[in-house]
């Protein structure tokens, strides 16, 4: 339990950049040949995008990819100068992606006569689609650009992406083989192909190519189900504002969900469903107070939860822990998502701006 005067905020995530380095580690020794081209997009998954990757240039990753080209001058205005691959259509156009020199990823024949038209000897890889049905440039009429890629001096990397990685091995197999004959109808092999997420590099690394895509894993989420686990990157905590006893039959929170069956001592945290806690947790998700699970009671609104707490309870100020370890209990990142229906992926984007990212 903390001290009211070290607790920085109303509600905080501790990012622990040591475990984000060594789970990028990891994945390197599963595909050493490959080079890796970490995912910062979407702020990091949620977790800055700027101290992430300054903390990812000690793995000499190759670059860093992002899916915005505001992402990626976010990331140039704060000295990052490695690669920067803008993976997504470019819907504020392509010239702001050449004025922050950034490569963009483009995805059908329009793009790639517009780039080059640009930008001229620029780099800039193609998306192909091999089963996605997303963007890219379907993987069996790459032939028809390929004389038009073959002139191009700034074709530097070819690439997909696998649609059921973590379900279906065999559909990876499938699209990796469409990739293999879309490089077959080019005149020669650009520099760089790429097609491995977190579990396809984990799990078939017979697919990691020149670079490897991980985004979930080096951020402490499971990817796929091998033994390989990557260590907590993430801890999300909330001061616990006071507590309250509810008596029977009392109700908690809106639309009085939750009726005390017997004298219950109720704690309100600092944290709601507009800092990330997803309202589908209401009244089946948990706290950690004291090294103790704390259920919670009644709806979660939009600034605040109530949890259910043994004894006389915690003062106010203390840390409640929404994701992360405390004492020998843990509630880990898939829990929660788990519990609200969704993926770990979107608990982490989802967490609000106004939870402060604390590093160590």
């Amino acid at each position: 339990m903390r001290e009211q005067s070290s607790v920085p905020d109303r509600t905080w995530v501790e990012v622990d950049l040591e475990a984000l380095v060594a789970n990028a580690r990891t994945l390197q020794a599963r595909v050493p040949a490959a080079r890796l081209l970490p995912m910062v997009k979407a702020n990091a998954y949620g977790l800055g995008a700027v101290p992430v990757a300054r903390a990812l240039e000690r793995v000499d990753p190759w670059g860093f990819a992002v899916a915005t080209a505001h992402e990626g001058a976010e990331l140039r205005e704060a000295g990052i100068t490695r690669p920067v691959l803008v993976m997504g259509p470019q819907t504020a156009g392509l010239e702001l992606v050449a004025a922050h020199g950034l490569t963009p990823a483009l995805g059908s024949l329009e793009q790639i006569a517009a780039w080059t038209a640009l930008a001229p000897g620029r780099p800039f890889h193609v998306e192909v689609d091999t089963g996605m049905a997303r963007w890219g440039v379907p993987w069996d009429a790459l032939g028809a650009a390929a004389e038009r890629l073959g002139a191009a001096p700034g074709f530097q990397g070819l690439f997909t992406h696998f649609h059921s990685a973590p379900e279906d091995p065999a559909s990876v197999r499938e699209q990796w083989e469409r990739l293999q004959a879309a490089l077959a109808a080019l005149p020669s092999r650009p520099p760089l192909v790429h097609a491995a997420n977190s579990t396809a590099a984990l799990e078939c690394p017979e697919t990691a190519g020149d670079l490897v895509r991980p985004g979930i894993f080096l951020y402490g989420g499971r990817a796929g189900s091998g033994p390989l686990r990557p260590r907590p990157v993430v801890e999300w905590r909330a001061v616990v504002l006071g507590t309250r006893w509810v008596e029977p039959g009392g109700t908690v929170s809106y639309g009085a969900t939750w009726r005390a069956a017997a004298r219950t001592r109720v704690a309100t945290l600092a944290a709601g469903y507009a800092d990330g806690l997803p309202r589908a947790l209401s009244n089946s998700g948990a706290a950690l107070i004291g090294g103790r699970r704390a259920p919670i009671v009644g709806r979660v609104t939009m600034d605040f939860t109530m949890v259910a707490v043994d004894g006389p309870g915690p003062e106010p100020g203390a840390a409640a822990t929404l994701i992360g370890t405390d004492g020998g209990e843990t509630i880990a990142v898939e829990d929660v998502a788990a519990q609200a229906g969704t993926i770990s992926y979107e608990i982490l984007t989802g967490l609000g701006r106004r939870v402060r990212r604390v590093y160590r």
